[in-house]
């Protein structure tokens, strides 16, 4: 197995259920799980969550010993809207999650001519028809919470001819829209699910793995059952919305009397702050412009997360954390941020990055350069040394001066004191203006006998540390400075406004910075820590000209564009 997910060392109600089928004995004392997306789009952490279950699972019950395995299978049962695409995306993304299918890699489709002939046994059981009502006048007879729904008029067909007009069907004889399988079990169910639903549709359109051989194509609530019945699923675990729908789960396996009985366990799905977690409306973001791509550093798609920085360690322990609940529940971004910087702090070596820079001319320095030697990391030697040069011009950050300062202001102020980072005190003489006003430039002195730390008897006491790089050695880069998506917890509360209407407008600033020439060989995917900044990584967008960053996180939640409340 790779690297395993740690998710289910605590107890929950769903290791309860499979310890106790283990002591019993059901399922011949294995426990076989299984990731099972819709090739109908791309991955969020939402579906990170129930691979790192699922997977986590399996992988537990291994090492104690139990014959145990993970599935991936694709349910790709409506070609409308399945592509090659989704499913070569969807396996790199579960793998670099570090979910190990091993050979137990499969597709829905695999089973069509089963269950073809499943839905043939239920034909032929009275338990399915051949139903000609449209859409429209299906949901006229499906009734309402209140109501009953009404029989079909074509639900006592005979056997023959419900058997003769399905192969029809799937013969192409047949047009679209016009003639539906449904199952047969009670129109007056509390439970719509158990209302006759449809089973089989005509669908004439091409399937990436099975092409045009087929012309009718299985609903996803009949085949899913079927799928885990045949792969041999001891527990079918999926989230509440799907709670409902185990009454026809159940009720497939019970009439066919199929001898494997998968037991579906439903749980709560994620939902978290600041984002939108649903493949539709990220779809329409991508559709229309709103994001640059399914890969969009802002998105909380595996393939944006992945590109922001994020790495599996961090998901896979979000996950964790948050454990399996049966209730429904909003988790606080504040809780992932924080995951994604305890990860990152111990791996990233540290460099001085300057974010948005400020121009100071240290007017009475001659030596030209000076390199001046700093750890990578302070608390891990094996990061090694860098040596980053000290020149007459400098960047600082914008932020780290103030004209006007307050009282506690420890950073530079005019006729103020403040340390450069390993190197020198600087004072500041002057400040230089543009034609608007606006600071231009600052002329600063600097203090020799102040070199790295030393503070000279008589000399004025220096509370403030700052960064800062060299203006004629440091790397030029583009700076991706990401934010949260939106500007409120809960995009979709608001039921008269669209979700898009709450972006934010800050979730991308793109600033032209500096760090230093330490890091500019960093290979695309390196990650480092610009000290009192945040966590950054070198962009795919990066060339040999040019390095692009991307701000996988600041350093602490300084969050302030708006209530914390919806």
């Amino acid at each position: 197995m790779s690297e395993e997910l740690e998710n289910n060392e605590k107890v929950n109600f769903i290791t309860k259920k499979i310890d106790e089928d283990l002591k019993s004995g059901k399922n011949g004392n294995k426990v076989v799980t299984r990731f099972p997306p819709e090739p109908n789009g791309y991955l969020h952490i939402g579906h990170a969550k129930s691979i790192c279950l699922n997977y986590g699972l399996a992988a537990d019950y291994a090492a104690k010993g139990q014959e145990a395995k993970f599935h991936l299978r694709f349910d790709d049962t409506n070609p409308v809207k399945e592509e090659q695409e989704f499913i070569d995306a969807i396996k790199e993304d579960v793998k670099w999650l570090g979910a190990d299918w091993g050979e137990n890699l499969f597709h829905a489709s695999h089973y069509f001519d089963q269950m073809y002939d499943y839905a043939c046994q239920l034909i032929k059981l009275g338990k399915a028809y051949i139903c000609e009502l449209n859409g429209d006048q299906m949901r006229e007879f499906r009734g309402s919470l209140t109501e009953p729904g009404k029989n079909s008029p074509y639900r006592d067909r005979s056997v023959e001819e419900n058997l003769a007009l399905f192969e029809k069907m799937k013969n192409g004889e047949i047009d679209e829209g016009k003639m539906t399988l449904r199952a047969k079990i009670d129109m007056a169910s509390p439970f719509f699910i158990m209302r006759d639903p449809v089973i089989y549709r005509i669908l004439k359109k091409s399937h990436p793995v099975t092409g045009d051989k087929w012309n009718i194509y299985p609903m996803y609530d009949y085949a899913h059952c079927l799928e885990d019945m045949i792969e041999g699923i001891t527990h079918s675990i999926c989230t509440l919305e799907f709670q409902d729908n185990r009454r026809f789960y159940e009720w497939v396996l019970e009439t066919l009397q199929t001898s494997c009985r998968p037991q579906q366990i439903e749980f709560s799905q994620l939902n978290l702050e600041y984002t939108v977690l649903s493949k539709r409306f990220l779809r329409k973001m991508v559709e229309d412009g709103l994001a640059v791509g399914w890969d969009d550093p802002r998105l909380p798609t595996i393939k944006g997360l992945r590109r922001r920085g994020i790495r599996p360690e961090s998901i896979r322990k979000f996950a964790d954390q948050i454990g399996v609940t049966k209730k429904d529940s909003t988790i606080a971004i504040e809780t992932f941020e924080g995951i994604v910087r305890d990860d990152l702090g111990p791996i990233c070596p540290r460099v001085f990055g300057v974010v948005e820079p400020l121009k100071v001319v240290i007017t009475n320095w001659d030596q030209g350069i000076q390199e001046i030697e700093a750890p990578f990391h302070p608390h891990d030697e094996s990061f090694g040394k860098r040596m980053v040069p000290m020149t007459k011009e400098i960047y600082i950050e914008k932020s780290d001066f103030m004209e006007e300062a307050p009282k506690k202001f420890f950073r530079l102020k005019p006729e103020g004191y403040v340390r450069l980072k390993y190197a020198y005190v600087l004072k500041c003489d002057e400040v230089i203006k543009n034609d608007k006003g606006e600071v231009k430039e600052l002329h600063c002195t600097y203090f020799p006998e102040t070199f790295a730390g030393v503070k000279p008897e008589g000399f004025p006491k220096v509370k403030g540390i700052i960064n800062w790089v060299s203006a004629s050695e440091g790397l030029e880069i583009e700076n991706r400075l990401y934010d949260r998506l939106f500007i409120v917890p809960n995009p979709r509360s608001d039921k008269e406004k669209d979700f898009t209407d709450f972006l934010n407008p800050k979730s991308l600033v793109v600033e032209k910075s500096f760090v230093e020439p330490a890091i500019k060989d960093a290979a695309i995917g390196t990650r480092y820590q610009f000290e009192r900044q945040g966590y950054f990584i070198v962009d795919q967008d990066s060339t040999e000209s040019k390095k692009v960053f991307n701000r996988i996180m600041t350093l602490k939640d300084n969050w302030n564009l708006g209530p914390k409340k919806a």
